[in-house]
């Protein structure tokens, strides 16, 4: 058996069993579709609909009703970013099967410390999406029922505990499970959308009647650098584009095919919806409002205000709440690549029943249930940190792949690497304007977060270089030796547990000793005699202590016993109860446990637990 410390290249094939035949396929019942991938990983992309071209609409208020002419411009030239992105991790999808997306290109063309670098932005980015689209849901349903305000952050962990545990059970089965609030959303803007077109004026506009407007007066011009800070604000709808390229394993094979169709199939959706959004905010002559989104205004001027009106409200609110399933996809399979290469602890690479990175799901929702907590359920506290993360993802990812066009070298190399570098520019220019203009908002904590994670991977790196280095893994050890070695079993009377115990210490060593500590001198003199009677032919060895400790005087013991350089190895060998049900633990008396802490705290002695189950 592998050491749990030891680096994953020995540790490796330990990690995920599976037989040739009936194993894999049972795994593969717990992979996703094509369709169980578009509802399992595209809940972050779908959602951001809901705010992305509100973004856009904000900034561009600033310039007036000038300014909200240019709403469709810049959306369509989000749209091309996002069809070069789309086009850009189909190749990533092919040419990195494992997943891992910008980390996995960076790792093979640019080396480790980008590749961290990228890694760490996906890191933050997956957690804050959790974050953000939690207290999105949340404030969508606060907001129409306005006496659950005082109640949001208890609302916002009830979510993310409903997420986490659908994700425990599986990413397939998650998928089922947000099948249907993903198709009623997508549907639901599609209405909007495809009705829309058909009205030559609003039918409603009761959801913003009563709410000032926030567009400035008298504005006329409309400079280069506020379409650069709209469009990097409506960037924000191009989050959760890369989770299906992070999430490759998670596909039933064919993998890669089914993962391509399914960024394609997200792209298409995604695009529809925001430029058919974009042009009914110019057709309606919409207005950013206080306390309404654009995307209710968009609703009511189509749908009216009517059971479709609140149909889309409702789907909005329930996507919102479980967009934070796309994070539940792509970040466990992140930290099982970092884990696999050193970076981070072997555990976060072992899967569960049902294909499930459990660790990677515990601590992303633990991280998350922190970031609820400290915010206050406030989704303005977080949304300006949430898109730096992904740009700068983006960004590695598409200069690693002109750099792999350019070391391939196959035919049409050349329309594939301007593609990427386009698509490296704009991704770039979005980071530094959204990192530029937040960066007072929070944005600096994003900043000082990056550079402490890669340091993080780094030193976890450093740690299973130095233990490989100790194990010597990689070359071939020595002739074996024989050692002389003494197992020490402490005891405190005469039991089963005490025979199994010291049955088992002469199976391990050449010679054993049973060690007591002795408080009581009556106790003593008790189990010295039915020691004599009993006769096991291990010798009694009696510590004194008169300050009734346990494992003090024991690790003492051992000491002295090491500093006599008589044996090779000594062993400490503690027999237990192990209880058959968890209610009997608290009728334990612990002292395994108490002896174990002082000899590893205090000795160098193999510490081994031998557990009776009762």
């Amino acid at each position: 058996m592998s050491s749990p410390l030891a680096p994953a290249a020995a540790a490796a094939p330990a990690v995920e069993p599976e037989s040739p035949d009936t194993g894999a396929s049972a795994a593969d019942r717990h992979r996703l579709t094509a369709l169980g991938g578009l509802a399992a990983l595209s809940l972050d992309a779908m959602a951001s609909v809901a705010y992305g071209p509100e973004s856009v609409v904000l900034v561009l208020a600033a310039a007036g009703a000038y300014g909200l002419g240019f709403t469709l411009p810049v959306t369509a030239a989000i749209a091309v970013l996002l069809a070069v992105l789309v086009a850009s991790y189909r190749q990533v999808i092919a040419a990195f099967p494992d997943g891992g997306g910008s980390y996995a290109v960076a790792k093979a063309h640019l080396g480790r410390r980008t590749a961290l670098t990228a890694a760490a932005s996906l890191v933050i980015d997956y957690i804050l999406n959790v974050a953000v689209s939690v207290t999105a849901g949340v404030a969508a349903l606060t907001s129409a029922v306005p006496g659950l305000y005082g109640h949001r952050v208890w609302l916002c962990l009830g979510v993310l505990a409903l997420v986490t545990a659908v994700n425990l059970r599986g990413i397939a089965e998650s998928a089922r499970w947000f099948m249907a609030p993903t198709a009623v959303f997508v549907l639901s803007i599609l209405t909007i959308v495809v009705v829309g077109l058909f009205r030559d004026a609003p039918v409603s506009t009761a959801a913003a009647d009563g709410h000032a407007s926030v567009l400035a007066d008298n504005a006329t011009a409309v400079g280069a650098l506020l379409l650069l800070k709209a469009f990097a604000a409506g960037c924000s709808a191009l989050t959760g584009v890369e989770a299906v390229a992070n999430a490759v394993p998670s596909f039933r094979v064919p993998g890669v095919k089914r993962a391509q169709r399914t960024e394609v199939a997200l792209g298409a959706l995604l695009g529809v919806m925001l430029i058919g959004l974009a042009v009914l905010i110019g057709r309606f002559h919409l207005q950013p409002v206080e306390g309404v989104t654009v995307l209710a205004q968009l609703a009511d001027a189509s749908l009216g205000h009517g059971a479709g009106f609140y149909l889309v409200q409702f789907a909005t609110v329930v996507l919102l709440g479980l967009a934070a399933n796309t994070s539940f996809g792509g970040l466990p399979v992140l930290l099982h690549l970092l884990a696999r290469d050193n970076h981070l602890p072997h555990v976060f690479a072992l899967r569960a029943d049902r294909q499930v990175h459990r660790h990677g799901v515990l601590f992303l929702a633990a991280v998350s249930a922190l970031l609820l907590v400290g915010s206050g359920g406030d989704v303005n506290s977080l949304v300006p940190l949430f898109a730096i993360g992904v740009f700068v993802g983006f960004t590695i990812c598409q200069v690693g792949m002109v750099r792999h066009w350019c070391l391939l070298k196959p035919a049409g190399r050349r329309w594939k690497a301007a593609l990427n570098g386009f698509g490296a520019l704009l991704t770039g220019t979005a980071a530094l304007v959204v990192t530029g203009t937040k960066f007072t908002e929070g944005a600096w904590g994003i900043c000082l977060a990056l550079p402490l994670l890669v340091l993080l991977f780094e030193a976890v790196h450093r740690g299973y270089a130095r233990i490989g280095e100790r194990l010597e893994l990689g070359r071939v050890p020595g002739p074996l030796t024989p050692q002389r070695s003494l197992v020490v079993v402490p005891v405190t009377a005469i039991t089963r547990l005490t025979r199994d115990g010291l049955s088992a210490a002469l199976s391990l060593g050449d010679e054993v000793l049973a060690v007591t500590v002795v408080h009581e001198p009556a106790e003593a003199e008790a189990l010295r005699r039915d020691w004599e009677l009993w006769r096991p032919g291990v010798p009694l060895i009696e510590i004194a202590d008169d300050h009734r400790r346990l494992g003090q005087p024991i690790a003492a013991f051992v000491n002295d016993l090491a500093a006599e350089h008589v044996y090779d190895r000594l062993t400490v060998l503690i027999p237990e109860v192990e209880p058959a049900r968890p209610w009997q633990r608290a009728l334990q008396n612990r002292r395994g446990a108490v002896i174990d802490r002082a000899l590893r705290r205090h000795t160098d002695a193999v510490v081994c637990r031998l557990r009776l189950r009762m």
